[in-house]
């Protein structure tokens, strides 16, 4: 049993922020000495190269918050069990907290942990932090979780979230520090090479950021949120994306922020306020049917004839942005330049993907794992699963985005092809030469290449997926 002035540590995981925090607060509330720590465990090593260069810039941050108000993070590297064992032996810790993980990997880590903790008769307490809703207090009428969207949003929107608290003052520091390991020695952006430099001037880490660009949204953005968002060639979205996935900001603070334009009459606050339940929504899903991550949501998708290699040229065409169609390819351009992607490019590079190009989801899922700053593993599975047809969608699977018309409405002035596609371009911006420094220099390609045809039209692929589903029923059966 601990004693009464034991350290208690605070895993930190998901959650990089002071405000908002429940297990810090209780921490501090305890009025013992808080060792704040963040474990490299194989859930961290195994995060792709954009989502790992991230995680540094984002522990970076929480670094200096903790430093400033005269605490630490401390760093260790190893499996998140045997790392708290060494930790509460060092520091004579009586409690661990942290707040709770919804995927299934960690769930699992996170259960031997407390097991192990309670075995050593350390006090082992989760906090919920990371959602709105905790996905098992959520259900339909009949049980159950929801399957579709709207309804989900019906039932919660209503519902009352907790208010923002604000980060303590001081963390209590502990008499004796334990060991660290050096932050820059993780490397965490060894795998970004040459495109972490080029993505770097996009990315601003930390909690402040995150506060900033939300104060950002709700003085210039908000109120036309519902029509801009759409418009990848401005900036008419949140941006909040990467901090959410970071917990850098909490959904409760963006919530409280959104009700609050609500009341003021800014007539995009809905619409937001939607959108982040729509994240809900993918975790709702994750946790309660996590196969979701790794295979098709719905198992009558198991055996529909998508092609499954990485290496296809078209789908390296699709990789590098060359795949003659502009829409397509100034998404895919964007996102080796910025670390991040409109979220109507999302929409329709996943589209291009898996109905024009018929090649399995899982590729692009995996490829924007690699890429992506804001890289969640709910949104990510959810999002590639809704484009492809296979995954929870109210709307047919048969939907076809057709790139060039969705240019042609969303992009009327050429802003976004002109930021993003060099070729053919006399002067081009700096956002499209980028690209040619953030690439692998064995693709080899230049800005004084020509622009290349469509490996498959858009009519071409249209046709392409339509065959396919009439020949064949999700279920792999013939309808003839």
């Amino acid at each position: 049993m601990s004693e009464p002035s034991s350290p208690v540590i605070v895993w930190f995981r998901r959650d990089l922020r002071l405000s908002d925090h429940a297990a810090l607060r209780a921490a501090c509330a305890d009025g013992r000495p808080v060792i704040p720590v963040f474990i490299l465990d194989d859930l961290a090593e195994g995060l792709g190269a954009a989502p790992k260069w991230r995680l540094g810039r984002g522990l970076a941050a929480l670094q200096a918050d903790l430093e400033r108000i005269g605490s630490r993070l401390i760093l260790r590297r190893g499996e998140a069990r045997e790392v708290l064992d060494d930790l509460v032996a060092e520091t004579g810790a009586g409690s661990v907290h942290w707040t709770r993980a919804y995927d299934p990997a960690a769930q699992a880590r996170d259960a031997a942990v407390k097991s192990d903790l309670q075995a050593q008769r350390i006090a082992a307490r989760s906090f919920p932090g990371h959602l709105l809703f905790e996905p098992w207090t959520v259900e339909t009428k009949t049980g159950g979780y929801y399957r579709v969207f709207s309804p989900m949003w019906k039932a919660v929107r209503q519902r009352d979230v907790a208010a923002p608290e604000p980060r303590p003052g001081t963390v209590p520091a502990p008499e004796h520090w334990p060991r660290s390991d050096r932050l820059a020695d993780w490397a965490l952006g060894a795998d970004m090479r040459r495109g972490g430099d080029v993505v770097a001037p996009h990315v601003q880490a930390g909690e402040a950021a995150a506060q900033a660009r939300l104060d950002w949204f709700l003085d210039a953005g908000i109120g036309a949120y519902a029509q801009r968002r759409d418009i990848p060639g401005v900036d008419g979205t949140s941006g909040l994306s990467q901090y959410l996935s970071l917990g850098e900001i909490s959904p409760q603070r963006c919530w409280h922020a959104g009700l609050r334009a609500r009341e003021e009459g800014q007539p995009g606050a809905d619409t937001f306020l939607k959108e982040l339940v729509w994240r809900e929504f993918a975790y709702h899903l994750m946790y309660h049917s996590p196969h979701i991550l790794t295979g098709n949501w719905r198992p009558e998708w198991d055996r529909f004839p998508w092609q499954t290699d990485p290496a296809h040229p078209h789908v390296l065409a699709w990789k590098q942005g060359r795949t003659g169609m502009p829409f397509v390819d100034a998404a895919m351009r964007e996102m080796h330049v910025t670390g991040r992607m409109h979220n109507r490019g999302r929409m329709i590079v996943a589209s291009y993907l898996t109905k024009h190009l018929m090649t399995q989801w899982r590729i692009g899922m995996d490829w924007f794992e690699q890429h992506l700053v804001d890289w969640d593993p709910a949104s990510n599975a959810m999002g590639w699963q809704w484009a492809a047809g296979s995954g929870p969608d109210a709307a047919p699977y048969f939907r076809v985005f057709n790139p060039e018309t969705q240019l042609d409405k969303f992009d009327r002035d050429g802003a976004y092809r002109r930021a993003w596609i060099a070729e053919g371009q006399g002067a081009p911006p700096d956002t499209a030469l980028a690209y040619f420094r953030a690439i692998p220099k064995r693709w080899a390609l230049s800005p004084d290449d020509p622009y290349p045809a469509p490996v498959v039209s858009a009519a071409q692929g249209r046709r392409i997926a339509l065959e396919a589903y009439e020949n064949r029923t999700p279920s792999g059966k013939s309808d003839r």
